[in-house]
Formats: structure tokens, sequence, C-alpha cells
């Protein structure tokens, strides 16, 4: 039976004795200024957790599990900050407290893996702080996606890297995730890699990008980061009644 491991950094410090920690977007490429000027680090007492993009000026998307104390119970807000506007996780950009935390009511383990985050001041748009676009259609089978984050440096780590970190992977159709790692879900979207790359610790919530659209945020790794399996993430298209009812 796969084992899956969700990548927020809080989430192996809470549950060491069922998860391993996980690195970093592994295999991937430092980031430049104003590349993924959506991109934010999520912070809790001052410290990052995962990643988040923005989507609105005051809204990001990020992973449930992130935010969670425990089932769909949210930690209190003044809990978070962000970091936007910056490839650094320790330097430069804005920090901008949270105001409100909406979790999915259909947030099950690795279903419905999604949650907005309303800041308490509107992010001033920039070349470096930019919201990206929700995505239009389904992405296709077999399509290059982006993806991109500030985990662990590698498989059981324990340095997060300063500079944010990219690289592409490629997403399945449900049959082909299904054989892989045996789940099928029209809620996400599995993002395939060879041994090596791929999604990790401190990458949950986010984004996975195709044409210049968020079209998956980071949920979980199966066995461990960079293996050969793929890596499971929300499918923002499959949740967009969803977002647009609870952005205010």
């Amino acid at each position: 039976m796969a084992c899956y491991y969700f990548l927020a950094i809080f989430a192996v410090i809470l549950a060491a004795a069922t998860a391993n920690p996980m690195g970093r977007v592994v295999g991937g490429y430092d980031a430049v200024p104003a590349q993924f000027p959506h991109q934010i680090s999520l912070r809790m007492s001052h410290r990052h957790i995962c990643g988040g993009s923005i989507i609105k000026s005051n809204y990001i998307l990020t992973a449930a599990h992130c935010v969670v104390s425990s089932g769909t119970t949210a930690y209190p807000a003044e809990d978070f900050t962000i970091r936007a506007g910056t490839h650094n996780r320790i330097a430069g950009g804005v920090i901008v407290q949270v105001k409100r935390v909406v979790v999915h009511e259909g947030y099950a383990s690795i279903t419905n893996d999604l949650a907005l985050l309303e800041l308490e001041e509107h992010l001033s748009f920039s070349e470096k702080i930019q919201p990206i676009a929700l995505p239009t259609a389904e992405v296709p089978a077999g399509s290059v996606v982006t993806i991109s984050g500030w985990g662990l440096t590698e498989n059981n780590g324990d340095t997060l890297p300063i500079i944010l970190q990219w690289n592409t992977v490629q997403a399945l159709s449900k049959s082909q995730c299904f054989r892989k790692i045996l789940i099928s879900s029209d809620a996400l979207i599995c993002l395939d890699h060879p041994s090596g790359a791929g999604a990790c610790n401190g990458d949950s919530g986010g984004p996975a990008i195709y044409d210049d659209q968020l079209v998956g945020v980071a949920g979980f790794v199966v066995i461990g980061c960079g293996t050969s399996r793929p890596d499971g993430y929300a499918k923002v298209f499959y949740n967009l009644e969803w977002i647009n009812q609870n952005m205010i």
C-alpha cells in the first residue's frame, strides 16, 4: 500500500511519527527576481511553512493542510503572515498579515486540499508582485507544467534553500495516475517526473502553472520526495466555483 505524505514543513514537525521530512522542488533551478511574481511564502510564527499563489490583491490560494489544526478547523488567522514580492525566502518583498482563513469544506486528507487566505491589506502590484490567472480549461495529459517552492534541499534534509526553486513536470490523465499511485479523482491533478525531481516538504500550497494559469496546488508525494512516483496537486479548475464563491 502506498504511503502519502503532505508537504508542509510544520506537518512533519507535528506528526514526525507518521511522516518523513521531504525536500524541495527536487532537481530544481534557482529562480530569478520577478520570474514567479505570484509566488508567496506562507509563514506561521514568522517561519516559512508552505507556498501559495496570489490570485487577487487580497487573496492567496494555498493548501488546506498548511493551515488546519485538525479536521477542517483552521489555526487562527493571526498566526499567519505571507511574504510576497521576492524570490528570497528570508529577505525583500513585503510581509502582510492574514485576516481570514477559509478551508475547503470538502477537505479530507488528499482531496479538496485547498484554503483561501484573505489578507489584512491589499497588495500593491508591481513587476515582482502579480496575481496569476485561474484556469479556463483542463490541463491536457502530457502537458509540461512548471512547479516552484522553498522546501528542504533533499529527502530527509534539514536546510531550506534561500532562493526559490522551480522545475518542470508532466500532467497525467486520471487513468495514468491510477496506474501509478492507485488514485483517480476529478479533483486531483497528478504531475509526473523522473526520479530525483518533483515537489517536496515546504512546497505545499505552492503553484503548478500551465499556459500562465494556476492549474494546481501542491498537496502530497507518494512514499517520499524525489521518487519516480507522481505528485498530487489539488486541481484548481475543478474548484473554480468554490474559489469564486469564497472571495468576498
